[in-house]
């Protein structure tokens, strides 16, 4: 979608990533750290500085001790520290289980990793002016999902695409559920200081019985505006870090060292700077309901993360509907090309691409000037009759 948003010189609301500058003082350490020829090979797991930041935040809020020697192994971002965690654990004939909609590698890595991924549905709420609400999981259908060949468990809190906070409550049926199969719990947060209205992020790896059972992925990019930069880690329990470390040397060798320099002062920035960052995120994603709901997308609101799906049944149905549209594709398409606005379709995000047929997502990580050309740009449905009922 960013290469047809280039195309047709869009706005690009597709891509997650921002368009604003990252902190000054991240950027100046890793210019710092590069002028000061920190340009060679760290260690392969990561330099000790950055390892040892990641272990004391984590353990400074949320209390729960971690040994950087023995369980930090920084990757080339998330993603790699994903595909290096289930080529550690899975073993060919292995089945993991995967929520829906989903972020689009996970699927695949378990396929690459040799496992066959086992789908269960988080179900949409109502419209965004059902407050409090989110999308929830059957707790049945998730328990029919586990059986003895079940190793692992994806989650994503704050999830992308939904916006979903995961519950401590809903992390108790997970944890029950991976003691019971002797499960691995994979849990990608990286959207963790990313969240809105009172939600608290809980790390799964924090619930009884799980410390031991967690690898807890997170990455610089979400949080400080660094996307490009690829600099990510799990934190693992002491038994799986080895094997996790011996697949990630022979896949990227490690992660940049001036940028691990630049990830330690990172993570030294005061807590005012997380707060500031949710506080602006909200009301970067309250502006984008709004321009939204204005257009006549259905929205389901999101409590993290920076993406909002969207219903757009109304576009797809009836004279109104743009001429050949009648799925998310096809619509993306149309919007981009002909309105100048670029979102996802919601079909890449689920394995049975009919249920995300009448979803599209939209990404709020952006300027204020960029949004509001979208919002000038979403006029010309209005002006096409889009809308007409």
């Amino acid at each position: 979608m960013t290469r047809l948003n280039d195309l047709h010189g869009g706005v690009n609301l597709s891509q997650g990533f921002p368009d604003f500058p990252a902190p000054a003082a991240v950027k100046d350490a890793a210019c710092a750290a590069i002028e000061a020829d920190d340009n060679q090979y760290a260690v392969t797991w990561g330099a000790r500085p950055l390892r040892e930041a990641i272990a004391r935040e984590f353990t400074r809020r949320y209390g729960l001790p971690i040994v950087a020697d023995e369980q930090v192994t920084v990757c080339c971002g998330s993603t790699e520290a994903m595909m290096s965690t289930m080529l550690a654990i899975i073993d060919p004939g292995d089945e993991v289980v995967v929520f829906e909609p989903f972020y689009e590698n996970y699927g695949p890595d378990a396929i690459l990793s040799g496992a066959t991924p086992r789908y269960v549905t988080l179900h949409e709420p109502g419209p965004s002016t059902s407050l409090g609400a989110d999308w929830t999981f059957d707790p049945d259908e998730l328990a029919s999902a586990f059986n003895n060949r079940t190793k692992a468990i994806i989650i994503n809190t704050p999830n992308n695409p939904t916006g979903k906070v995961f519950t401590r409550e809903e992390f108790e049926t997970i944890a029950a559920l991976c003691r019971k199969w002797d499960a691995i719990a994979i849990s990608d947060e990286i959207y963790e200081h990313i969240i809105y209205d009172g939600h608290r992020h809980v790390p799964i790896a924090t619930i009884e019985g799980m410390a031991d059972r967690t690898v807890t992925i997170n990455s610089l990019s979400k949080t400080y505006s660094v996307t490009g930069w690829r600099v990510g880690w799990t934190i693992s329990p002491p038994s799986l870090t080895g094997a996790i470390r011996k697949v990630h040397d022979f896949l990227t060798v490690g992660a940049a060292a001036p940028l691990q320099a630049a990830g330690v002062v990172a993570l030294g920035l005061a807590d005012q700077y997380y707060r500031d960052l949710a506080s602006q995120y909200q009301r970067r994603r309250d502006v984008v309901l709004d321009i939204l709901e204005r257009h006549r997308f259905t929205c389901y609101k999101p409590y993290g993360a920076y993406y909002i799906m969207t219903d757009i049944s109304t576009f797809l149905t009836g004279a109104a509907a743009p001429p050949g549209v009648d799925d998310d594709v096809a619509f993306a398409r149309y919007l981009v090309k002909d309105v100048g606005v670029a979102a996802v379709p919601g079909s890449s995000f689920y394995k049975n691409a009919a249920k995300g047929r009448t979803k599209l997502r939209f990404c709020f990580c952006k300027r204020d000037e960029t949004l509001a050309a979208a919002d000038r740009r979403l006029e010309k449905l209005v002006a096409a009759g889009v809308h007409a009922r």
